[in-house]
């Protein structure tokens, strides 16, 4: 059986496939660079190229560039004409330009590198890069062709790339999410979902010594609202409501005028989202006079069980061809994945190398479950059954 060399071969690639990471980690791309997401793009679209896809660079005006590659070689893929497995990547990270002087490409004791963004996700950048390698390389064949969507602002809310993903996903016969796994290469089964509101308190100013009865405190009124706010947690159910930014008033003497709350929601079901997406902009004033305006800032929908349990189950079986041991957890942070699992794709998430420390100083993957893990993303695409 195939699956019985992948560890195999990929173990004989490893310090080329870790050459490809390091030079992946080392060209930084912030979210908010666009020169430096466009190079990224173009280089990636060379390499991608060079290993058989066919690619295309999308226009990105307001953030960075966007990658669509397509592997549909007859030669390694049964059916070109069939529904594709879609991949999802990120190369945005959310390392400032620097970050390599204070945070280098590093190697230790453990076998575990490090680097801004390694593991969110640049090392995945590199496994889809040499999966499609490894296909040729052993003579394999994939049932159906792959797509794989590269985007630059998954990390600051994928909003000029989300009808992008939702349009190929549509497309696909499942979806694969190369975000960072739990930690012990957990995969991702469930996420929650998020939402991002502003509410804007109006009052009425006054001055607070001489007639405070003839203003209405905006910041009063937003003490009344957050206490509401904070009672929309549903701890049992998953479901958080944090109020985490707060300003308002101009002077300590002055009765404010108005005042503004950011707020956080997260939660496991479209049922608890929409529950608490209803109840903010329901709210009303406790303060005769006045006036609550609720801003939706979107978010990402929950990632749920029902449409990645599937997967997850043909992914373990798969896993332990080439004795890998799967597991299956859920996280409270969003990624693209919550946008194909929306739509009802089968998706699973959580499939990079197995590391810590995402977005922190010690962020790393372990260098040893590199080919474990591009074995994993081989037999995925040969045996899925969607």
């Amino acid at each position: 059986m195939y699956t019985q060399r992948l560890v195999g071969f990929y173990h004989t690639k490893r310090e080329e496939i870790l050459a490809t990471i390091r030079l992946l980690v080392e060209d930084e791309t912030p979210s908010d660079d666009k020169a430096r997401l466009d190079a990224f793009a173009a280089l990636l679209a060379k390499r991608y190229t060079a290993v058989g896809f066919k690619t295309e660079v999308i226009p990105n005006a307001e953030r960075g560039n966007h990658l669509r590659a397509l592997f549909a070689n007859p030669a390694h893929v049964t059916d070109p004409a069939a529904r594709p497995a879609l991949i999802l990547c990120h190369f945005d990270t959310v390392w400032p330009v620097g970050s390599l002087a204070t945070h280098p490409f590093r190697m230790d004791d453990h076998g575990w590198a490090y680097g801004p963004g390694i593991f969110d996700m640049q090392s995945s950048l590199a496994l889809v890069e040499y999966v499609i390698d490894g296909v040729q390389e052993m003579g394999l064949r994939l049932p159906r062709p792959v797509v794989l969507l590269a985007t630059s602002d998954e990390e600051v809310g994928s909003h000029t790339s989300q009808q992008l993903i939702e349009d190929e996903a549509r497309k696909a016969a499942y979806v694969l999410v190369m975000e960072s796994p739990l930690p012990g290469g957990v995969l991702k089964t469930a996420r929650k979902g998020t939402g991002h509101f502003e509410l804007e308190i109006t009052g009425r100013a006054a001055h607070a010594g001489v007639e405070p009865e003839k203003g209405i405190s905006a910041v009063q009124e937003l003490a009344h609202q957050i206490l509401a706010l904070h009672k929309l947690t549903d701890m049992e159910a998953g479901t958080t409501v944090n109020v985490g930014v707060v300003s308002g008033g101009t002077r300590s003497n002055v009765v404010a005028p108005h005042a503004a709350a950011v707020i956080d929601v997260r939660a496991w079901t479209s049922e608890e989202m929409g529950r608490v997406r209803r109840a903010i902009r329901g709210l009303t004033p406790v303060l005769a006079g006045a006036k609550l305006t609720a801003h939706d800032g979107g978010g990402r929908p929950p990632l749920e069980r029902k449409v990645t349990a599937d997967l997850f189950r043909q992914a373990q079986a798969i896993g332990a061809k080439i004795g890998l041991n799967l597991q299956e957890g859920g996280t409270g942070g969003g990624s693209d994945g919550n946008l194909t699992g929306a739509l009802g794709i089968p998706t699973l998430d959580g499939l990079g190398v197995p590391g810590h420390g995402a977005h922190a100083d010690h962020e790393h993957i372990e260098v040893d479950q590199i080919s474990g893990r591009l074995a994993l993303l081989t037999g995925l695409l040969m045996e899925l059954n969607v």
